[in-house]
């Protein structure tokens, strides 16, 4: 069966991506692939999104970055959260959580 692919809601990225940095530090790339295959393909994240997200968050000091080399042997900037970084990740999944929890009541039968 073929499933279109989800458009990211407006504001979401931000949760998306602190949370793919929760475990680990990732290059761009990775960060992309590890949201694409969480949501077993139904997001498909373009650079031209995730590079400036990344950019922002840095900014606002949630994640901090530092060069190393990819696992083929390129060199890549890996992202990683900052303390204040795992704040906001906690801020933003209640406020998620709590956003689902409310749709689905209105959007649910009786």
């Amino acid at each position: 069966m073929t499933r279109d692919r989800l458009d990211v809601m407006k504001g979401t990225l931000t949760l998306l991506v602190l949370r793919s940095l929760e475990e680990q530090p990732r290059h761009g790339h990775e960060i992309m692939r590890w949201i694409r295959e969480r949501a077993d393909g139904a997001f498909q994240i373009e650079e031209g999104a995730i590079y400036p997200t990344l950019h922002r968050l840095r900014a606002k000091k949630l994640i901090r970055a530092d060069w190393g080399v990819s696992a083929n042997n390129r060199k890549a900037k890996y992202y990683e959260l900052t303390e204040k970084g795992k704040g906001r990740l906690d801020l933003e999944l209640t406020t998620w959580r709590r956003y689902v929890e409310a749709v689905t009541a209105v959007i649910e039968p009786g």
